[in-house]
This record gives structure tokens, sequence and C-alpha cells, in this order.
């Protein structure tokens, strides 16, 4: 039998091993719960961050749902503008021409308009001029000098517009979805972790728990598969295993900055008054070339043109019989006629308006989508970890385990200076993490906890992005 004196010698040693000091299993307990009342207060923190983003996108929707009744408004008021306007375009169609100068300038029009036409388009497109000539001609032949008179033209764009709008508001509706779908994903994960740590969860913290659970249990959760996705054509694709919560806002930026080209330019080459200046093709085509025209700018104005060959119809500036009839006066052997030219032209100005209108809606739309989805980007990043842990399982009663404190007295290398504290930790479900505390502070220091476990919530969350 050792001798009395030898006992707390023979204690002392055992907790030596390697060079190292080893910090006694007792304590190692007492800097487990310290450092498990740490990571409570970063599970607070991010549970009540993604309660935030979830609120935020509450209030989103509530501005959604207002942005989508103006835009039904909008849509409306410019399609019933639009049938005016095309009701009275059938109206002035079915009038003779009110007298024979109106019909001469009419044939003095079309080989000009015909000529203009596809001298630009041979000079600006590669292939197709035989069957755009004639596609044309048979255009012209059919028509009246009201196609002139009217602005006809000026329809079909309304209705190109239109299409285009339709597209838009249906890519950004899909977006929105995704960015919808994203925070109810996150939020009910974190609802998940939240349900499966409580029970881990110290003191300090059940407070918490009624006002995190309180204001949310009337929230109702939609399942993200439940969203029914539209078969509609979209501007850009996304990933196959796209998750909507890697970035938010990423979502909206390029598509924001193509459209917000697109809105410019319409906006540009439409006056106030919605007549289209000197030299342009209107909303669908932008303006002619002059000088070198970009390639896409190019490809468009073919395809337009091919497609319809009313189009050819807006470069009647250039042709100066064409203009001539639109100064002729219908007033004394026609006076209905000038009545319906105007009320066709207040109809079209009204319908430009509405139409841009809605274009203004939808830009106002994208720009908070923007704002709102860099605001979940930041919280995103700064507490959407918490959402990993839906699926976290415990196999021992503290949230951070230490499992090994190791000391030396002094530095192999300055011993006047104190050497590295390594620490063995295990933080939920994660293998051990390796930890370095520096020498001059304790481990029996309040910092010393606070230092390890805030390294090892670090190092868990790198390891999980990986």
């Amino acid at each position: 039998m050792a001798p009395a004196g030898l006992l707390p010698l023979l204690g002392l040693l055992f907790f030596w091993e390697g060079g190292f000091c080893l910090v006694p299993p007792k304590e190692l307990q007492q800097l487990s719960a310290t450092g498990s009342r740490y990571i409570d207060s970063q599970l607070e923190n991010a549970i009540n961050g993604v309660r935030q983003m979830k609120i935020l996108m509450e209030q989103t929707s509530k501005d959604h749902r207002e942005i989508l009744d103006n835009l039904e408004d909008t849509k409306k008021k410019k399609e019933e503008a639009l049938l005016l306007a095309q009701k009275t375009e059938k109206q002035l169609a079915e009038k003779e021409v009110c007298n024979e100068t109106m019909l001469a300038l009419w044939e003095e029009c079309k080989p000009c308009l015909k000529q203009t036409c596809m001298r630009f388009y041979t000079r600006t497109c590669h292939s197709g001029a035989g069957l755009v000539g004639r596609q044309l001609e048979d255009f012209l032949n059919h028509s009246s000098p009201f196609t002139i008179w009217v602005n006809g033209e000026r329809i079909d764009s309304l209705m190109d517009t239109d299409e285009e709008q339709g597209r838009r508001l249906d890519d950004l509706e899909e977006r929105y979805g995704l960015v919808q779908d994203g925070v109810d994903d996150l939020f009910q994960e974190s609802t998940q972790a939240y349900g499966q740590l409580s029970p881990f969860f110290h003191s300090p913290f059940s407070g918490f728990r009624d006002a995190f659970w309180d204001p949310i249990r009337s929230i109702r959760l939609p399942f993200s598969g439940s969203r029914v996705a539209r078969n509609v054509p979209s501007f850009f694709h996304f990933p196959a295993h796209y998750r909507p919560h890697q970035d938010f806002h990423q979502l909206f930026q390029p598509f924001f900055d193509m459209t917000q080209r697109l809105f410019e330019g319409a906006q540009g080459a439409m006056e106030e008054d919605g007549q289209w200046p000197e030299g342009s093709l209107g909303p669908a085509f932008g303006r002619l070339p002059t000088g070198t025209p970009s390639p896409g700018d190019d490809r468009m104005v073919c395809r337009e043109i091919r497609r319809n060959s009313a189009g050819c119809l807006r470069m009647k500036e250039r042709c100066e019989k064409c203009q001539a009839i639109l100064d002729v006066d219908c007033s004394q052997t026609d006076p209905e006629q000038n009545q319906l030219r105007e009320r066709f032209e207040d109809a079209l100005r009204l319908a430009e308006r509405f139409s841009r209108r809605y274009d203004e809606i939808l830009k106002a739309f994208q720009e908070e989508m923007l704002n709102t989805t860099s605001l979940l980007d930041q919280l995103n990043q700064q507490f959407g970890w918490v959402s990993r842990l839906a699926n976290t399982t415990r196999h021992n009663d503290k949230l951070l385990q230490v499992t090994t404190v190791a000391t030396r007295s002094s530095n192999p290398e300055d011993p006047s200076q104190p050497s590295d504290t390594q620490v063995t930790v295990q933080l939920f479900d994660s293998e051990p993490l390796s930890l370095t505390v520096p020498g001059d502070i304790a481990w029996n220091d309040p910092r010393f906890m606070e230092l390890v476990a805030g390294q090892a919530l670090r190092q868990y969350k790198g390891n999980e992005v990986e």
C-alpha cells in the first residue's frame, strides 16, 4: 500500500499524458455545460433570424397581392382601350375612301414603301428577301390608304408588347414562388431543428420558446411540393438540383438587368403622346439602325419583318407620298371618318399609356424583390445554418460536449510563453472537432469556453457547407 502522502501526487500524475496536462472529467462536464449555454444563445439568435425571414416574406406577400391586383386592373383597362381601337379601325376600313386624292397618294405610296422596306431588309438581313418581298406586295395590294391614315401598326406593336409583358410576369411569378418556397423550407426545417434540440436547451433559452412559437402558430406553412409550375417559356432556366435558398438575390438580379434594358429601350423610343419618332420601328422593333447596329438588334428587326409585313408601314416617314396621306382632310366629304380617326387615335394613346403603366408596375415589383432578396440573403447567410440541424440526432445530454482539454506548462520553443491549449469537442452530431485556444487564456477563464464554442460553431458551419 502506498503511503498516504503519495496519493495526491499520484492523483496529479494521473492527469498527465504525453507531456500534456489533461483537465479532469468533472471539469470537462462543467466546461461542456458552459459551452452549451453559448450554443443555446447562438441557436436562439439563428432561429429568431429565420423567423424574421418568414415575417419579411409574409409582409412582402401582401405587397405582392396588391401588385397583382394593380397589374390585373391595368391590363383590363389596356385591353378595353385596344378593343375600342380595333373596333374603330374596322369601322374605318369599311368606309369608302373619302376622295380621289387619297387613292392617288396611296398608289404612289405603295412602291416607295416596298422599295424602302426591302432596301433596309436586304442591307440588314442575310436571307429571305424574296419571300418577304412577295408577302409585303400581297399585303399592300390587299390594304387601303387607311392602313397609313390610322397608324394601324401600333395595334400590332401593342399586341406584341402584351405578349412580352405576359412572359415577364409569368417568369417573375415563377421566381417569386421559388423565393417563397425557399423561405418556407428554411422556416420549416428550422422549426423542426428547434423541436429536435429543445430537450437539450438550458433554462436561459426556455423563456424564448413561447416568444418563438406564439406569433407563428397561425401562419400556414404550404408544402413546397404543392406549388404547380406553369407551363410557360422562361427567360432563364434553373439547374436541375437548384435549391431556392442557395441564393435568393441571384433569382432576380440577371432577370432585372435584362428587363431593365427592355424597359428603357421601349421608353426611349416612345413619345409621351404614344407616337413613334422618325427613324423608329416602335416597341417591337426598336430604332432603325443608324451607323453600325448591333447584331442582336439586326436579328430582332429581321425576324419581326419576316413575321409581320405590316411592320414595314413603320417606314412611311421615309416616303413623301405616304406622309401626305396623313394630311388628307375628309371632313368635307365624310366628317364621320375624321371623328372615327380621332377616336381611334385617342384609344391607341390610352392603350399605350396603360401599357407603359403596366411596365412601370412590373419594374417596381422587380425592384422590390431585389431589395427583399438582398435582405433575405443577408439573413440567410447569418442564420440559415440552423435549418441544417433538422435531422440532428443526439447521443448525450449536451449540445456541446468537451472530450479533452490538454495544456503544457510552457511553450517548448519559447519557455517564457504559455503553450496553446488543445481542445477536442463534439458539437451536435458532428465528428470530433480539434480546436486551439491561445495559451494566455486559461481553461478556467470565462472567455475560454466562449472561444471554444465559437470556433466549434464556425468549424461546424464550414464542414456543413462543404
